[in-house]
């Protein structure tokens, strides 16, 4: 996987996904550029961990400790530009971690990776010199780097399936390869 940008900016679904798999920091690790979470999705991310998996604090300890570690860095507003360009975003996608990513990657031509469909739509025509990452390119590209056993590849699928309750849409370009890993 090439990375065309020095940043990726991960959005609310990409997080909760690869949290979901129980490798959020592995999973991470394996993105050839530095990764970044706004402080929107931060916030939001904790709240809905600790809402959606109270009985298991896992999923909120790995993506402390990926801050923590600097694996994960956590990035806000810079300029005026870029809380209007938010404002201006939550008026278009309705989702405030969305459009926290979407306005940070735009304003500082960075990558972003998400799955949200109506995002992704408008990320192509707000920015389409602008790369856009999947939970399904990323978990791939760390199943290849890291030559992953196909039980541990499986194990995180199933958990971004159930725990993540994610499934790559019917035209996904890796929806054969998730199929095939899934068997």
């Amino acid at each position: 996987m090439e990375i065309k940008h020095s940043h990726v900016v991960l959005d609310a679904c990409c997080v909760m996904n690869f949290c979901a798999s129980g490798y959020l920091i592995e999973i991470v690790k394996s993105i050839p550029a530095q990764v970044v979470v706004t402080e929107v999705v931060r916030e939001r991310e904790l709240l809905t961990f600790q809402r959606l998996m109270d009985e298991d604090s896992g999923d909120v300890n790995q993506f402390e400790a990926a801050i923590e570690k600097g694996i994960l860095s956590i990035v806000d507003f810079n300029s005026d530009q870029e809380e209007e360009t938010f404002v201006n975003y939550v008026f278009e996608l309705g989702d405030d971690g969305e459009s926290a990513t979407c306005a940070i990657a735009v304003h500082r031509e960075w990558a972003i990776a998400t799955d949200d469909k109506k995002a992704i739509s408008f990320f192509q025509r707000e920015a389409p010199h602008l790369q856009i990452l999947s939970t399904l390119e990323i978990v791939k590209n760390w199943s290849e780097t890291g030559n992953l056993s196909s039980a541990i590849l499986q194990s995180a699928l199933t958990g971004i399936r159930t725990r993540g309750r994610y499934m790559p849409h019917r035209n996904h370009p890796l929806l054969r390869w998730w199929e095939d890993m899934m068997r």
